[in-house]
């Protein structure tokens, strides 16, 4: 069984690092699946979530704010601005969070930065996805 050699890395700490089976990431262009063997690629990746299909076939769940994507035959590393475990996340306060920023467009101050809210938005998007993706795959285990 071919593997592939992954990595996520953020300015604070590498997220994860395994052999994995397959992952599907959040590009510019679209969702790609990666296998082992992919071509050669390099690529920016937009807040969304990483699906990880490891060795013993369960799925990890990963709320990406964006960054980017190097792909090798046998290896793939992410470097992301910020990347967390959908298992780390707290499902209530990431979506308080998207709620705040969401207010923050509305409302018509001059001292509102809304490139960076609205790159808050995505962030905090993609981390309540993460997490329900996450929960709703263990419920379904469990029935």
């Amino acid at each position: 069984m071919s593997t592939i050699h992954f990595e996520i890395v953020t300015p604070e700490k590498v997220v994860l690092k395994e052999e994995v089976l397959q992952l599907t990431v959040p590009t510019k262009m679209g969702e790609i699946t990666i296998l082992p063997h992919h071509i050669p690629l390099v690529a920016s990746l937009i807040p969304g979530v990483i699906e990880v299909k490891k060795t013993n076939n369960e799925l990890e769940t990963v709320a990406l704010s964006g960054g980017f994507i190097e792909v090798l035959p046998t290896k793939v590393v992410i470097l992301a601005d910020t990347a967390e475990r959908a298992a780390d996340i707290d499902e209530a306060r990431a979506e308080e969070a998207r709620q705040r920023a969401e207010k923050l467009m509305t409302e018509k101050r001059e001292e509102v930065d809304f490139s960076a809210v609205q790159a808050k938005i995505a962030k905090e998007l993609a981390r309540v996805k993460a997490v329900r993706r996450h929960r709703n795959r263990h419920i379904i285990k469990t029935d």
